[in-house]
């Protein structure tokens, strides 16, 4: 039995589109990367505030000092490719804080491991992406180059919630 085949330039077409479909669009990253990051620095200030363990205080200090960092260099990139930052958390993220501003003690510090958890597990996989599928090289450069850190600060999450 003959199988029919697709002619060369239908199946070239073919491999076009999906490969455009894979492709992370600039503006895309830069919108959640951004608001992923201010979010990160709002829970954090509230850990400060709220948190009862020298851990998550030590956590959130490191997270407002990289994410900040990370931040001021993802927006002067941004800037230079006329692409704009979120100027805020996205819907989400703000919904989570809010339910962290309702925790005290003990429970709040259980609440803001397992939601740093989360929150790194999501924006690990948002800079794998980028950094494979973006359709910019320089941020896809940058998110390859923020990967590691935010890795790290996903096993420093594991371990504060003692998810090892």
């Amino acid at each position: 039995m003959k199988h029919p085949r697709l002619p060369v330039a239908g199946l070239s077409l073919l491999l076009t589109a999906a490969s455009a479909w894979a492709d992370m669009r600039a503006q895309d990253f830069v919108d959640k990367a951004s608001a992923a990051g201010m979010a990160e620095i709002e829970a954090a200030r509230l850990a400060l505030e709220e948190g009862r363990s020298a851990e998550v205080k030590r956590f959130a200090e490191r997270m407002i000092k990289d994410h900040t960092a990370a931040n001021e260099d993802l927006k002067a990139l941004a800037s230079r490719k006329q692409l704009e930052v979120a100027n805020a958390p996205d819907a989400m993220d703000k919904a989570k804080t809010m339910l962290l501003e309702l925790r005290e003690g003990e429970n709040f510090d259980d609440a803001y491991a397992r939601n740093q958890v989360n929150a790194h597990e999501q924006v690990v996989e948002l800079f794998r992406e980028a950094s494979q599928s973006l359709d910019d090289r320089e941020l896809q450069a940058f998110a390859k180059e923020k990967l590691p850190a935010l890795e790290e600060h996903l096993e420093m999450a594991r371990k504060l919630a003692g998810d090892q």
